[in-house]
């Protein structure tokens, strides 16, 4: 039988769609690969454990965990004025695991930048790419490592956790700034990962680790868009081992 992880994110969802795999059985699926794989790639700098698989169980629950027990998940979205759980029909990423970039912010979990200065900072608030990454119906398994502040095209930082190491050759760097979402797709820790591309920082990890980059053209990805990023540059964009991959992350 194929292990889960070497499946592609399509055959993934088709799967997850059947109901042949449950969410709770993938997020938990991967995360025993991160557990044993990221002591020595360092691709996580946060790992949210118990977050990740209370979002698959609500998920497969089809409710809001922000919900009140006496409600359903559409009466709470009414009364609250938010937007529906993603449900597994109408959402492209229902179930799917994915990581945030570290230079995203998800709400209470740390965002370091890469930086040794900001290894306690605790985010207050979700990114847009990391609240419409959610609405589509994936499951964040963490943070993914970057070079300090997200500049350099390579992988190095001083954090103490330790910079990310390609997986085909844990002595060669994996280009950055989107090191340890490339990383953890090519060591098959995740599926597929966002990144985000201001001068190469998806495409240079994609070539270096065998995979499908894309930065896409400004405003493509609205949470991402590039318009009020450094310079109008950096935009959101897929990593993926296939171009299908690619092309449902997109």
């Amino acid at each position: 039988m194929t292990e889960l992880h070497n499946l592609t994110a399509v055959e993934q969802r088709h799967l997850l769609e059947t109901g042949e795999l449950r969410p709770v059985e993938l997020a938990e699926h991967y995360l025993n690969r991160i557990e044993e794989l990221n002591p020595l790639l360092h691709a996580f700098t946060t790992v949210t454990t118990d977050a990740a698989v209370a979002r698959a169980e609500a998920l497969e629950d089809g409710c809001d965990p922000g919900a009140p027990a006496h409600l359903s998940t559409s009466e709470f979205a009414r009364s609250s004025g938010r937007e529906p759980r993603p449900s597994r029909h109408d959402s492209p990423l229902w179930g799917l695991p994915f990581a945030d970039k570290d230079l995203t912010d998800r709400a209470g979990v740390p965002t370091s930048y890469g930086s040794r200065a900001f290894v306690n900072n605790v985010a207050q608030t979700s990114s847009p790419l990391v609240m419409d990454m959610d609405t589509a119906g994936g499951v964040s398994l963490g943070k993914t490592n970057v070079p300090e502040f997200g500049f350099p095209a390579y992988a190095e930082n001083r954090l103490p956790a330790g910079h990310a190491r390609n997986p085909w050759d844990t002595e060669r760097d994996p280009g950055g700034s989107s090191a340890g979402a490339a990383v953890a797709v090519a060591a098959r820790m995740l599926p597929f990962a966002p990144g985000s591309d201001g001068g190469g920082s998806v495409r240079i990890p994609a070539a270096a680790c065998g995979l499908v980059g894309l930065k896409p053209s400004r405003g493509r990805v609205p949470g991402a868009s590039g318009i009020d990023s450094l310079g109008g540059l950096a935009v959101g964009g897929p990593l993926a081992r296939t171009v299908a991959d690619a092309a449902l992350l997109l």
